[in-house]
């Protein structure tokens, strides 16, 4: 586990969410409060969300485009309108989260199934403690004498 993942306020900005997924190639981000509550990701769905047009992104929206010849102006556009809102706007709350007390195998599994970092919340406080991701498990692995 990353005891100090990289970390969103809920005031940031789409722009500084953006950044700091680009900068450092991140899936998602944790999203907590001034008191280091967890609320929830902000992460590449959201960007994508964000630039597809939206008969595309609705819930029982359209399953192929092929007649949309939006341009990457049209979609730069359209991440432009968003720059400025707060983070919370689009981030994933349904992220499922282990505690620091779940089992080693449980939490792998998770991160098997979700393909996503997993967050890692205090129950009692809604503290977030840190992100358990691919390259921590790997890591740890790894590091053993084989």
């Amino acid at each position: 586990m990353d005891p100090n993942p990289t970390v969103l306020k809920a005031t940031a900005t789409v722009r500084q969410g953006v950044q700091l997924i680009l900068e450092h190639r991140y899936r998602n981000i944790p999203v907590v409060d001034d008191q280091g509550r967890y609320l929830g990701v902000f992460g590449v769905g959201c960007l994508l969300r964000l630039i597809l047009p939206k008969a595309v992104v609705l819930e029982h929206g359209l399953n192929s485009v092929p007649f949309v010849t939006d341009t990457l102006e049209d979609l730069r556009r359209r991440l432009a309108e968003a720059e400025d809102k707060p983070v919370t706007m689009c981030m994933s709350v349904d992220i499922t989260v282990v505690s620091p007390e779940t089992e080693l195998v449980e939490t792998l599994l998770i991160l098997y199934k979700t393909r996503n970092s997993v967050p890692v919340v205090e129950k009692r406080t809604g503290r977030l403690m840190g992100m358990v991701s691919y390259f921590d498990v790997g890591e740890k692995v790894m590091a053993q004498d084989l």
